[in-house]
């Protein structure tokens, strides 16, 4: 219905952007991630927007690119995962370290996000893992979700990313840094790699 507002953003506050276009101010619910990338007030925005109609209320929901809108209308495709939480979560992760989560597993990072507990985290990752990998290969390909990819497969990286999940790092940082090593590498040598390369990241 509404695809885009452009205008001044008049006002903002921890979940909100006020842009005004035509005289008319239109209220966007948002993430933390979008109003850090807008800038001061008084200056051109654009956001594109999602409007979500209840018997009671008209919300209209606003995003600073169309990724983290495409992600967003994904998060509310999850049963169980309404408005609030897909924004809680969008506010905590980027659209791309999202991708990142759902690709490795890792649920865990995904509860982070404020009201987000373990089981809806884990049915976010489930559900989404096909969906993300069929529907926006384009937007969220990167080096580290393919690297995150190569040592989610069996062998000595899949035993390092255990490993050093263990040892208490999230699973999606530990399948990066052990998926940006020489996979013909031992176990150990990939575990002692990682925590290199995690300990100093560049």
């Amino acid at each position: 219905m509404i695809y885009s507002v452009t205008g001044t953003l008049i006002h903002t506050d921890t979940t909100t952007a006020v842009v005004e276009c035509g005289g008319v101010g239109f209220k966007c619910l948002t993430t933390l991630n979008t109003l850090k990338q807008l800038g001061p007030t008084g200056g051109k925005v654009t956001l594109y927007t999602y409007l979500n109609v209840r018997e009671d209320a008209l919300d209209l929901f606003g995003f600073f690119g169309q990724t983290e809108l495409d992600c967003f209308k994904l998060l509310i495709s999850v049963s169980g995962v309404g408005p609030k939480a897909a924004l809680s979560i969008l506010s905590e992760l980027s659209p791309e370290r999202l991708a990142l989560c759902v690709a490795t597993g890792d649920s865990k990072s995904i509860t982070r996000a404020q009201g987000v507990g373990p089981k809806l985290a884990q049915r976010v990752v489930l559900e989404l893992k096909d969906k993300l990998a069929k529907g926006l290969p384009d937007q969220f390909s990167s080096p580290e979700l393919e690297a995150a990819g190569a040592a989610n497969q069996a062998g000595p990286a899949a035993e390092a990313v255990s490993a050093l999940v263990m040892l208490g790092y999230a699973q999606s940082e530990a399948s990066v840094a052990v998926g940006k090593l020489d996979s013909s590498l031992t176990v150990e040598e990939l575990i002692k790699q990682a925590l290199k390369m995690l300990a100093h990241p560049l």
